[in-house]
């Protein structure tokens, strides 16, 4: 059953994927829908609908645009009917588009050890998509149920899955084996794009590995970037849930850091009084509304 525009945008939202709600907030003339119409737009469906026709395509095209920027935004656009948009209406509406960015965390978790079965049930409950990766299929035969954003990944060089990760995305690495715990480590800094790298272990094995790293190659840069022990340091404990609740500590706070450095980005948020007046002006919104 095909989803209205408010029941889209409250799954979508749910599901943290981006969207785009597109509203009908002012028309002038003959048009195919009236004020307050809504439909929802995302990079592969749509929802509901502002009219259909050529109008609709050019609300969709602008949508996606926006979508393929990555960024909350607000926006309002006019469109003339008529020749223009190949519709007989002859009228005009303005849209007001509303894009809500996808604010997934893209999150590759190494290893199914007593941490990793604490910290999977944790990061479910976030606004993240997990790849949960060992090499032993038995480790991984757990009931997901519930667990829509989690995939498990079965492979026998866990290390080779790092490629498949979208720029920016989280590693966690705490196999059981150091040498399998290197081999991912060294590909993840072969990317050079990661958002966070978690390291599972003591001062003692930060400092070998980064030993051997240099060894290879791998810039102190890079290696600073390295979160290893992991987890916050304000949260000790050694039993595998306490672990887990302060790397998940450690997973919230880096993501709302970003999200706030994003926001203070943009200056000047939604659409200013000015564009709104001088678009009412235009196509005489007060004249019809007193009508």
């Amino acid at each position: 059953m095909k989803k209205d525009w408010i029941t889209a945008a409250y799954h979508l939202n749910n599901s943290a994927q981006a969207y785009v709600i597109a509203t009908i907030i002012g028309i002038s003339g003959s048009t195919p829908r009236n004020n307050g119409t809504k439909m929802v737009i995302t990079e592969d469906e749509i929802f509901d609908t502002i009219g259909g026709g050529h109008l609709e395509h050019k609300a969709i095209k602008f949508a996606n645009k926006l979508l393929s920027e990555g960024k909350d935004c607000q926006q309002l656009e006019h469109f003339q009917l008529g020749i223009h948009l190949d519709q007989c209406c002859g009228g005009s509406a303005n849209i007001l588009f509303e894009c809500f960015s996808e604010n997934r965390v893209n999150i590759m978790l190494f290893g199914a050890g007593h941490v990793a079965k604490e910290l999977i049930p944790i990061l479910s409950s976030l606004p993240c998509q997990i790849r949960w990766v060992d090499n032993r299929e038995k480790q991984l035969d757990i009931n997901l149920n519930g667990y829509t954003n989690v995939t498990k990944v079965v492979s026998d060089k866990p290390e080779d899955e790092v490629v498949s990760m979208p720029a920016n995305s989280y590693y966690i690495v705490m196999t059981h084996k150091h040498q399998m715990d290197f081999d991912i480590c060294k590909k993840i800094f072969e990317r050079k794009d990661f958002n966070y790298f978690g390291l599972i272990g003591s001062i003692t094995k930060r400092r070998r590995f980064e030993q051997r790293f240099e060894k290879h190659g791998v810039d102190i840069n890079q290696m600073e970037r390295l979160n290893c022990p992991i987890g916050l340091s304000q949260v000790s404990g050694k039993l595998p849930i306490e672990v887990a609740v302060s790397i998940a500590g450690e997973i919230i706070k880096r993501y709302q850091q970003q999200n706030i450095h994003n926001n203070e980005k943009d200056i000047q948020k939604g659409v200013h009084w000015n564009t709104l007046k001088s678009l009412s002006k235009e196509n005489n919104f007060e004249q019809e509304a007193s009508k």
